[in-house]
This record gives C-alpha cells, sequence and structure tokens, in this order.
C-alpha cells in the first residue's frame, strides 16, 4: 500500500481517485505527517516546479485538462516523472500509479 500526497486536487476529482485507488493505496493531503511514496499534482492549480523542488526524491505524476498546453509543457520541464491528462489519469490511475511507485 502505498501512501500516495494529493496536491491542488479538487474534491471532485479526489473522490474519484479514492474511487480508484481507495483500496489498494492511502491518499493524503499536505497536512499528513507521513511521508509519501508518489505525489500526484494538479499543474492548473499548483506550480509544478514548487511541488518538484518540495518532493526532489519522491515521484510526481502531473495532470492538468487537454487544454493547458502551457501547463503541460511547464511540468515537463520541472522534471515531474509523469505527466498527463485530466482524462487519462481518470482511465488509467491504477496502471500509472504502479508504474511509479514500482
Amino acid at each position: 500500500m502505498a501512501t500516495i500526497l494529493l496536491v491542488g486536487v479538487d474534491l471532485f476529482f479526489r473522490g474519484k481517485l479514492d474511487a480508484l485507488l481507495g483500496a489498494s493505496h492511502r491518499l493524503t493531503t499536505t497536512e499528513s505527517i507521513d511521508p509519501p511514496d508518489l505525489v500526484i499534482v494538479d499543474v492548473a492549480r499548483v506550480k509544478a516546479g514548487e511541488v518538484a523542488e518540495t518532493y526532489p526524491d519522491v515521484p510526481i505524476l502531473g495532470f492538468t485538462n487537454h487544454t493547458d498546453t502551457a501547463g503541460l509543457r511547464a511540468a515537463q520541464a520541472a522534471g515531474l516523472d509523469r505527466v498527463v491528462v485530466r482524462s487519462a489519469l481518470a482511465e488509467r490511475a491504477p496502471q500509472l500509479v504502479e508504474e511509479l511507485v514500482a
């Protein structure tokens, strides 16, 4: 079971991720004291570079909507381990998480 830190993820999408990942992983927010095994960040709401600097040794999965090409490019430039559009994360969350925490 991996501890997954959610950064900038809205409540609606958090519920979706909880349904997809909740049984096999523990989702937390920045208030948690447990170190994360993976960070999932909404790069439309939070600067990807700041997250990458805060968690340099933790795999980071960034996402945003498909029309936010600037956000996708900024996340890739910041060095996030994986950057996907929101719909791809919703469709393949378990597989993406397993790839990054393996």
